[in-house]
């Protein structure tokens, strides 16, 4: 039948398997193959058997004669003297004479490590006698304190010999820079402030905070209350349409229209919510075209590292003033006359311009006077008149 048939195949194939299983298991068992591992472990094994071989094998060195026999018990204290050679200065070297000789020799160099351990044992003597007079001081407190004074006595004279330490933080204080200095050491002297010289490194800061384009630290890194915290009572100031939306007239359309709805009633205020009219705001299409595509104008917007503050809003922008021109408003506060010069001309002829606009061009300085006006010192006259280096 099917059933023997496969039976039958399936012994035979598992015999001929166990069979070749067992001739590689022999084959195994007489030739072992070795590892590259496996040969570096046994040649070590080799080499330290032999090295062992040939130390034990080997007779220990005979005594000299001369050397006297040690004692087994006792240490014997070899003091060694080191006796430096002397340098001898070769014909054409007595230049670097000077420089030999501001290397210590071995004596010296010995003769220092000599002086240190006595000066060691005397320092450890007196922290040894602080020690005993704070026990002993203790211990007289416990029973009585009749004797307080001795202990105490002992501890002054500890903090008398040695001396003050600094603290750590008094340490670095003494060790910091004053803005004076750091600002003396810089280029750039308008940008160090008063926490600058608390830094790990003042000057690279400083070199940092000068450097072209770099974006300060905000200013409210420093302060105790929290940002924006002085505009809590400030009234806010409603928002402004730009210009070139405001003249479409959309503003006044949409008040009007305001108007009328808080005029109407609830029920017709019901109707339009449910059935609204479209087309109440109607601005013709030109207009508004216009208003976005041929009017339009960029917002003002700030500077690189043009940050914000608290009160930034409430300056007074100067950028329509100009160093050197004077404006009717301020001529008249300065009491100024018409073709007079200005009060400060003088002491500009003296010391020149103001250092932070060199280029600066002001008339009976460095630029022709007004027309009408002329040098000298009378009222209304203009100073000195300008001169050459040879003073002509």
């Amino acid at each position: 039948s099917l059933d023997t048939r496969f039976f039958k195949e399936g012994a035979e194939r598992g015999a001929f398997f166990l069979a070749n299983m067992a001739v590689v298991e022999e084959g195994a068992k007489k030739k072992k193959f070795l590892t590259k591992n496996e040969k570096k472990r046994a040649k070590k094994k080799a080499a330290k058997l032999e090295s062992r071989e040939a130390t034990s094998e080997a007779p220990p060195p005979p005594p000299d004669e001369d050397d006297p026999p040690l004692p087994d018990d006792e240490e014997v204290n070899v003091v060694v003297e080191y006796v430096s050679a002397a340098v001898d200065v070769e014909p054409g070297m007595e230049e670097f004479k000077a420089i030999f000789e501001k290397f210590g020799s071995v004596e010296e160099l010995t003769k220092e490590d000599k002086a240190k351990k006595p000066s060691e044992a005397k320092e450890k003597e007196p922290a040894a006698k602080g020690a005993k007079g704070e026990a002993a001081a203790k211990g007289e407190g416990e029973g009585g304190g009749g004797g307080g004074g001795e202990g105490g006595d002992s501890d002054e004279e500890g903090e008398e010999s040695g001396e003050k330490r600094l603290s750590r933080k008094a340490r670095k204080k003494a060790s910091r820079l004053s803005v004076a200095e750091l600002k003396q050491l810089v280029q750039r002297a308008d940008v160090v402030e008063a926490h600058d010289v608390t830094s790990a490194d003042p000057r690279f800061l400083v070199f940092l905070k000068a450097y072209r384009n770099t974006v300060p630290v905000p200013r409210h890194w420093c302060h105790k209350r929290k940002y924006l915290q002085g505009k809590r009572g400030i009234e806010k100031t409603p928002f402004q349409l730009p210009e070139f939306i405001a003249t479409t007239g959309i503003e006044k359309i949409r008040t009007a229209l305001m108007e009328q709805e808080a005029l109407q009633s609830a029920k017709q205020k019901g109707r339009g919510r449910v059935a609204p009219k479209m087309g109440k705001i109607d601005i013709d299409y030109q207009v508004l075209h216009d208003a976005f595509f041929k009017y339009q104008k960029k917002p003002s917007l700030s500077g690189h590292g043009d940050l914000y503050y608290e009160g930034k809003e409430f300056e007074v922008k100067l950028r329509s003033k100009a160093p050197g021109n004077l404006s009717a408003s301020l001529k008249e506060a300065l009491a100024i006359p018409e073709g007079a010069p200005p009060p400060w001309l003088i002491n500009m002829q003296r010391y020149g311009p103001p250092p932070a606009y060199p280029n600066l061009r002001v008339p009976g300085l460095n630029a022709p006077l007004p027309q009408g006006c002329k040098f000298g010192f009378q009222p209304g006259e203009w100073g000195k008149p300008p001169v050459d280096e040879y003073g002509r």
